[in-house]
């Protein structure tokens, strides 16, 4: 896909010209195949090439435009730019939110990515709070057995387990790998990785609560001592 998105746009550029809207478009094609591939310095490069180009000729507030701008912000959050990624992915949410609308899917799909940046950064409780809104957002609009609605629940999953919330956290990825498994398969990797998370989470859970117990105990066995001695 690479290969082939490198010829069209040469021959766009030959033909159409730079600034043209479909050369644009392919440049943020390549762009985002880049990505795709772990390419994300080209990528980054591309993507602000593009948007330059977008703001140009179609305006900051153009909906391709602001589509730039986020595809922008994941790659940069995705290279460890994270202060970066979650200003742009900020300014983007504010501008779809004025265009588009606070539902529509473009826009809960800013919040998502949004959500993911501010877990990387360790801002754990506003990502949890925009995961719960994201999440809200795909039940009600496009059901819970949606892939995209389950995705969200794997992510507020591994948000609660960083936060220490266990057992929710447990709950989710055991509602999360009924859901895979039903709408995905038992052997998409998917399904896989749900299952994995679930294994190392109930793992964690199990040994907390043995380690409660363990505490528990010594402490009614000083308590014990102490009484004896009194």
């Amino acid at each position: 896909a690479e290969k082939l998105h490198r010829e069209v746009l040469e021959l766009q550029i030959e033909i159409l010209g730079q600034k043209h809207p479909d050369t644009v478009q392919m440049m943020g094609n390549l762009a985002s195949t880049l990505h795709s591939r772990g390419q994300l310095e080209e990528a980054e490069k591309l993507h602000r090439e593009v948007l330059e180009l977008q703001i140009e000729i179609l305006g900051q507030k153009h909906p391709d435009t602001v589509w730039t701008m986020g595809n922008l912000a994941s790659t940069l959050s995705d290279r460890g730019q994270l202060e970066e990624g979650e200003k742009l992915h900020r300014e983007v949410l504010e501008l779809q939110i004025e265009i588009l609308g606070q539902e529509h899917p473009d826009t809960v799909w800013t919040m998502g990515n949004l959500a993911l940046t501010l877990g990387d950064r360790g801002q754990l409780e506003a990502a949890e709070k925009l995961e719960r809104e994201v999440l809200a957002f795909r039940i009600t609009f496009l059901g819970a057995h949606h892939p995209d609605t389950i995705l969200t629940m794997g992510n507020l999953a591994c948000t609660l387990v960083d936060r220490g919330q266990l057992e929710e956290a447990e709950k989710m990825e055991q509602e999360v790998l009924a859901l895979q498994t039903k709408v995905l398969g038992a052997h998409h990797p998917d399904t896989i990785l749900a299952k994995n998370n679930l294994a190392v989470t109930t793992k964690r859970l199990a040994s907390r609560r043995t380690s409660t117990k363990r505490r528990t105990k010594i402490l009614a066995i000083i308590t014990g001592w102490k009484s004896r001695f009194t």
